[in-house]
């Protein structure tokens, strides 16, 4: 508009008069014209320049995938890991490059649900105060349909007891507990885990008068959870889910026995080395390393 000739002075109208016409400042008239002639900035990444670029770092997170003896981590625990051998990257890039290179394990796509009965938080600040349990399914070759029951601390994320039978009764049920017993307080006696509390469903093994005799017996308070709220004992759940995509769901076995075995041999490799998110990045085992070394200083 301001190259345009005036009719009457055949004289262009010039940029401060078109400016004062359209009330507009002439610092806003120039970049507005320099934006227009500028070219369209390519994106790039924000902040510093890394040392790696996405093609050698996703050759890391294949090598790190491929080291692990677990299946299906997530970019969190892949990032770790990364830090853990001086790979210095962000999480959300790990998350881009794996969805980029189709890394990241399946997972069920979310459902709106309704209000739900249990509110707050079921884990606890230190061990030995609250112990989930549960039980699963799994087949073998030549026993058939066999049961799996576990317990685990709420707190450190231990497995503090597992065991497979072929007949799902409430005296089996006992035993994931028996075993964190002896394990954490040293035998199975009247009153020996006072204190401790339990989370379990509302199962036929979980609420018999066996079950429940035994843990005031130990000592223990029954801490069932709300009916049709399974994230009540969602810390079970949650390690019943590792358990069925680290092993259950990988595996073939003969015999029950055969079952039995590979899972404190499975236990054993959780413990040291699954990584807590909400820990830092430590095992199950380091957890509690650190926090009775924590308890005994203080």
């Amino acid at each position: 508009m301001s190259h345009t000739m005036s009719p009457s002075t055949q004289r262009p109208y010039g940029v401060v008069r078109v400016c004062q016409e359209w009330g507009l400042s002439r610092s806003t008239c120039y970049q507005q014209r320099t934006r227009a002639k500028a070219l369209p900035a390519t994106p790039a990444k924000r902040g510093p320049k890394t040392s790696y670029t996405d093609e050698v770092l996703t050759g890391h997170i294949r090598q790190v995938l491929a080291a692990s003896p677990f299946l299906g981590e997530g970019h969190r625990k892949v990032w770790a890991r990364l830090r853990a051998q001086g790979i210095r990257t962000s999480k959300p890039r790990v998350l881009r490059l794996m969805r980029q290179a189709n890394l990241l394990a399946p997972s069920r796509v979310s459902r709106v649900l309704g209000p739900r009965i249990h509110d707050g938080t079921i884990t606890t600040e230190r061990p030995n105060q609250m112990w989930g349990t549960d039980a699963t399914s799994t087949v073998t070759v030549q026993d058939g349909s066999v049961t799996v029951f576990i317990g685990v601390d709420h707190c450190t994320l231990e497995g503090i007891g597992i065991h497979a039978a072929k007949r799902a009764t409430r005296l089996e049920a006992l035993e994931p507990i028996r075993q964190g017993v002896r394990q954490q307080f040293g035998a199975v006696s009247a009153g020996i885990a006072t204190g401790l509390q339990v989370r379990h469903d509302h199962g036929s093994q979980y609420m018999s008068d066996d079950f429940q005799t035994e843990l005031r017996f130990l000592g223990v308070t029954s801490r069932p959870a709300f009916v049709r709220a399974p994230e009540g004992n969602g810390v079970a759940e949650r390690f019943i889910r590792t358990l069925k995509e680290q092993l259950l769901w990988v595996r073939t076995f003969q015999t029950v026995e055969e079952l039995r075995l590979a899972l404190h041999d499975w236990l054993r490799l959780y413990h040291e080395q699954w990584l807590v998110e909400r820990h830092g990045f430590r095992s199950p085992i380091q957890v509690r390393r650190d926090f009775l070394a924590t308890s005994v200083a203080a």
